[in-house]
């Protein structure tokens, strides 16, 4: 099974003590249709690209954090989904950007065709563009808050999306994927690529609940998180026939063992700055790591030779 949807299926199913992370994926879903734009028909074909490219299964674990971290902080404004929309719109975007043949090359996503190969190189790149202004736009736009939060909010997004960020996450994997690689730099884009989004979502989470004061214990958080989940990828893309084979990720250049126990460490990392930034366990968070995580126990389990990795530190500093 696609391992995008079998973790988008993680999040989708329901216990008799969870079923709000299943509402919440609903009105996110919801919510991301009655922002974009609408199609004036087959031959909108940069609306449509947009639309393949948002609105298809997906795990929304992003702005699923959105809303945990601000409800979790007091946040009740309905601001705040739309932040958390945003923040899935670029994600969604640096996806089509992400497997176009100057990136990744890929086929399939989510099981189903990449955009590009749907809808053409040209449509997918004007689209991948589109989704990131309009990112800003919902964000601007978002009702119920204050000027000087939503200008954060774009200041936050915009830094997370840019050279310092996403942007220099993929570059750095197209370009120093190498054998010359060090563990280090291979952390470093890890955190770059894939722990800024989680950071501005937990970011934009607490500048909505007006509880900025939390923001650097969140940012720890996201960082673990983002290396916790790329570690968790990688594994899958380990196998000779998998994504990954011939390339140096950081799971290639530690070996399956050690960045199993790795990414253990990253999770309780994980836990410990959000208990900083909450004053103890948050369960709704907690309860969405454990289904975004099914699959891996959460109990730490640090090597020595493992421990000396500082993946965060780099990103957290930009």
């Amino acid at each position: 099974m696609n391992k995008e949807i079998a973790m988008s299926m993680a999040l989708r199913e329901t216990s008799g003590t969870d079923t709000s992370v299943a509402s919440m994926r609903m009105r996110i879903e919801a919510r991301l249709a009655a922002l974009l734009p609408r199609s004036t028909g087959a031959h909108d074909a940069v609306v449509n690209a947009m639309h393949a490219a948002v609105l298809g299964p997906g795990k929304r674990l992003r702005p699923l954090l959105t809303v945990r971290v601000g409800e979790s902080l007091g946040c009740r404004s309905p601001g705040l989904l739309d932040l958390a929309c945003a923040v899935e719109l670029v994600h969604c975007a640096s996806l089509v950007l992400d497997d176009m043949p100057a990136m990744d090359n890929a086929m399939q996503r989510r099981g189903e065709p990449t955009v590009h190969l749907r809808f053409g190189q040209d449509v997918a790149m004007l689209a991948a563009v589109a989704l990131v202004t309009e990112s800003m736009r919902v964000v601007a736009a978002a009702p119920g808050l204050p000027p000087a939060a939503l200008a954060q909010a774009v200041q936050v997004l915009s830094v997370a999306i840019g050279p310092a960020g996403l942007v220099r996450g993929q570059w750095r994997d197209l370009h120093e994927d190498g054998a010359a690689r060090t563990v280090a730099a291979a952390a470093e884009a890890n955190a770059q690529k894939t722990g800024v989004l989680f950071a501005a979502a937990m970011e934009l989470g607490a500048i909505a609940a007006g509880s900025t004061a939390v923001a650097a214990d969140l940012r720890r958080a996201a960082f673990a998180l983002g290396q916790a989940f790329q570690l968790r990828d990688d594994l899958e893309d380990m196998k000779p026939d998998g994504e990954d084979a011939g390339r140096y990720t950081l799971t290639q250049l530690l070996g399956a063992a050690a960045a199993r126990s790795l990414l253990h460490a990253e999770l309780h990392k994980c836990r410990q700055a959000l208990a900083a930034a909450f004053g103890g366990p948050c369960g709704p968070i907690d309860s969405l790591l454990e289904r975004a995580f099914a699959d891996v126990a959460l109990s730490p389990q640090p090597l020595h030779e493992v421990a000396r990795v500082t993946p965060t530190a780099s990103a957290e500093a930009s």
